[in-house]
């Protein structure tokens, strides 16, 4: 039986364990809502504060990252943080959760369309299914019609990715358009804000779908820029979000 036939996911396993588990939504629209997580492997963009570099930072690569000068920090070897399995076998995995919603993150999910797309067709109709992506890919028509939610979350200059790599007009205004997508900029600083509004500007987002994020992987580091984050987002229309999921637990994987 061919690759079409017998589709199969590369699934991030940092621990050992294929990426799949049950928690809560921490950000965005849905935020506090039971889901699955179904975390693929692969990226196509390579930002320096990355929390997920398992998913791209191979050995042999030449791709920075802040945690390059931590003591014992090293690239991954592919081979044993990736499970590349069959499309049956993630359903399995997913079904074994007693919840419906689905959320298909990364890593940058949208590269393994095919895949992911016989995912859902496995799960069925019952299932609700959101995509996590960094906005740079435009989906495929089968694959739009099967999701729920796009939740973009388009990455900025303090991402380190060259802009012709981190933006992707055509992917924008598909996003921009879609009444499936809502888009999640994080902010670190206020110059970033300042890109985010001239991104909304060029692309026409409506600010009912923008959601402001502060940067931080701690409870005291998202406290220092919400404050002031919920203020502009009053300012300008846009929703605030914060990282339920660090709060709840800190900044641990599969929780």
């Amino acid at each position: 039986m061919n690759e079409s036939t017998n589709p199969r996911l590369k699934i991030a396993k940092p621990d050992g364990n294929p990426e799949i588990f049950y928690s809560i939504q921490g950000e965005g629209k849905h935020l506090g809502q039971p889901s699955i997580f179904v975390r693929t492997s692969l990226c196509n963009l390579h930002c320096i504060w990355c929390d997920t570099d398992y998913t791209w930072n191979w050995k042999g690569t030449r791709f920075a990252h802040e945690r390059d000068t931590d003591p014992g920090y090293e690239k991954f070897d592919i081979k044993e943080v990736v499970a590349e399995l069959p499309v049956g076998e993630v359903a399995t995995l997913v079904r074994q959760h007693p919840c419906r919603n689905v959320v298909l993150t990364g890593g940058e999910p949208m590269m393994q369309q095919e895949g992911l797309q016989a995912l859902m067709e496995e799960l069925g109709e019952s299932y609700w299914f959101e995509i996590e992506t960094n906005g740079t890919i435009v989906p495929e028509p089968a694959l739009d019609a099967r999701i729920n939610q796009y939740n973009v979350s388009p990455k900025l200059a303090n991402s380190s990715n060259p802009k012709k790599l981190r933006e992707k007009p055509k992917a924008y205004r598909f996003f921009a358009q879609s009444p499936k997508a809502v888009f999640k900029f994080v902010i670190a600083a206020p110059k970033d804000l300042e890109e985010v509004l001239e991104l909304i500007y060029r692309y026409s987002i409506s600010p009912r779908k923008v959601y402001l994020m502060p940067e931080g992987t701690s409870e005291e580091s998202l406290a220092n820029k919400q404050k002031w984050l919920v203020e502009v987002c009053k300012e300008y229309g846009f929703h605030f979000t914060s990282r339920l999921h660090i709060l709840i637990y800190g900044n641990k994987r599969g929780v």
